[in-house]
């Protein structure tokens, strides 16, 4: 690395702004935290080999082009959009020449080998089998939050679903196999619908509105905002994308580009944004010229939503059509939904309107809700599961003792007995304490456990009275994210750099590291002394050491060792 380039990249970073600054680091993933005193250290960091090796796979193909072409030639980057961002990523100065560190370390980058297949498009479809396709990735998605939002999804180390979980959400219907589920994952990541917490997937609290919303909304909602998450190599100028038969080749020296530009077609043809040659569909038209869905000729491909079902005597509920969000939500509280398509199927249990109830259900309300849906009226073996469930419910009630613990108690004390030997609870401790049970864990902890059990279960505060508990685990979504989580980072590392910036100290202090680097390298330098008569002197030493204030080394000339002042020592060069 030349300390000429290392300097002039130092000089560069001190003059921009803050937002610059954070942008490059952020752009070049430099961790906050890291041990930078100085511009200095940035630019040398910079632009040391395994950095370049770094950023390189971020480049997008014209920035590639435009670094080959320059490091090939030895000319500088044209004026334009790829100087720009080269200069803005530490690669180039701004006369576009590449640093002469980044130029020696860009012949190096490991070069991905292209695919041995072609990139080949699929034969067009028409509007009538995207809509299809776009309900059925609707119902996926909405079926997937709803089952995560009161047990999150477990991920691996390796970012991916974990098996158990994938088997719960292809058992519970949600999807078809393992390969959609990474899909459809893969699109409520993407659209913020989900977030990652510690080692689990989580629903955000965009992802609870947005499972109250209507079908065109929460359709153009998500194809928005997969667009917007594009990466920036995929976008067009007007803010729509790229043809996606080009998509694999936006990132050339990105080894793991191209699983993942695969992996992003498939999800956009699943959520029926393009179809299987690329072509939008319809009502994405505007979309991908930077606009917005057409909503009006969505709506007009998508199956009408209904409020109303028919109640049966079996226990059963079924809609004839899809079900406005709201009503399939707390329909879901009480019911478990037994089939999935435009006409749905939902069983109504003592377990599961037990389940209701223990979430948060009235009995009266509840029975009220189902009336006012219902085409057929309440039939009279659902009225009884009702009036059964509400006797049945908080027969154990679950608290807090005045110490803190834990507490079960219940008006029948057999129903204790039964809690104390049953092993599916003994994760829970519970100990017979007098006319009650004690347990460590915490009051959600026990509630819910007892409630997935099927035990009739409330739970109460301090003074007995029934209380709701909020079983969904939310992530936070992007908007509601934690000041200091995002660039605010930087902003430590960048005030620490520009205190120790100075323009009475900089260049004494870029002098000392010439002068420490050339020592190291036992180079042959060029300095300039400044002699007690106010004239300057050059010599060319071959640098040997630097200790006490004084620099020492072989002049070439006379070939006798000196020893300069470094405070007399008014530049240095390499020869």
């Amino acid at each position: 690395m030349s300390p000429v380039d290392a300097r002039a990249l130092a000089s560069w970073l001190a003059t921009v702004d803050d937002d610059v600054l954070t942008d490059l680091l952020r752009r070049r993933r430099v961790s906050p935290d890291v041990a930078w005193a100085d511009f200095f250290d940035a630019a040398e960091a910079l632009l040391d080999p395994a950095a370049v090796a770094k950023a390189a796979p971020l480049l997008s193909r014209p920035l590639v082009e435009a670094m080959d072409d320059a490091v090939a030639s030895g000319d500088a980057v044209p004026p334009g959009t790829a100087r720009d961002a080269l200069l803005h990523l530490g690669l180039v100065s701004p006369g576009g020449m590449p640093y002469a560190g980044a130029a020696t370390a860009w012949r190096d980058v490991p070069r991905p080998e292209t695919p041995g297949r072609s990139i080949t498009t699929g034969s067009p479809e028409d509007d009538a089998q995207l809509a299809e396709r776009a309900f059925t990735a609707l119902s996926s998605l909405a079926d997937v939050l709803s089952l995560t939002q009161p047990s999150p999804l477990g991920r691996t180390g390796a970012g991916t679903l974990g098996a158990a979980d994938r088997r719960r959400l292809i058992e519970a219907g949600a999807v078809a196999d393992a390969e959609t589920a990474d899909l459809v994952i893969g699109i409520g990541l993407d659209a913020g619908l989900l977030g990652p917490v510690e080692r689990e997937w989580r629903v955000t609290t965009d992802g609870t509105a947005w499972l109250l919303r209507g079908s065109a909304d929460r359709w153009a909602d998500t194809a928005g905002r997969l667009r917007d998450a594009l990466p920036a190599a995929l976008r067009t100028t007007d803010g729509g994308w790229q043809p996606p038969a080009q998509w694999h080749l936006a990132y050339p020296l990105d080894p793991q580009w191209y699983a993942r530009a695969d992996r992003l077609t498939a999800q956009w043809r699943l959520w029926a944004i393009i179809d299987a040659s690329g072509r939008p569909a319809a009502w994405a038209t505007a979309l991908a010229n930077g606009g917005d869905v057409d909503r009006t000729t969505l709506q007009e491909h998508l199956p009408g939503e209904v409020d109303r079902i028919f109640l049966q005597n079996d226990l059963t509920a079924i809609a004839p059509g899809p079900l406005e969000p709201a009503i399939d939500a707390r329909l879901r509280r009480a019911a478990r939904r037994e089939s999935r398509a435009q006409a749905s199927t939902y069983r109504f249990s003592a377990e599961s309107i037990g389940a209701a109830l223990a979430a948060g259900e009235d009995p009266a309300s509840l029975a009220e809700f189902l009336t006012a849906i219902s085409l057929t009226g309440l039939p009279q073996p659902l009225a009884y599961e009702l009036e059964r469930a509400a006797g049945r419910h908080g027969r154990l009630r679950v608290g807090s003792d005045p110490t803190g613990r834990t507490q079960v108690t219940a008006s029948d004390q057999g129903a204790l007995d039964t809690l104390a030997v049953d092993q599916a609870l003994r994760p829970l401790g519970l100990v017979r304490d007098g006319d009650r049970l004690v347990s460590r864990s915490s009051v959600d902890a026990v509630f819910w456990m007892l409630s997935d059990a099927r035990y009739p279960v409330a739970a109460v505060d301090e003074n007995g009275e029934v209380r709701i508990l909020d079983r969904a685990k939310l992530a936070a979504s992007a908007d509601d994210a934690p000041a200091g989580t995002d660039d605010t980072r930087f902003l430590p590392l960048i005030e620490r750099m520009r205190r120790a910036h100075s323009s009475d100290d900089a260049d004494a202090a870029w002098l000392g590291r010439e002068l420490e680097q050339a020592v190291k390298a036992r180079a042959v330098i060029e300095v300039s002394v400044r002699l007690p008569d106010g004239s300057t002197r050059d010599f060319v030493l071959e640098a040997t050491g630097l200790g006490g204030g004084r620099l020492r080394g072989r002049d070439r000339a006379s070939d006798v060792e000196r020893t300069l002042p470094v405070s007399s020592i008014v530049s240095a060069r390499l020869i």
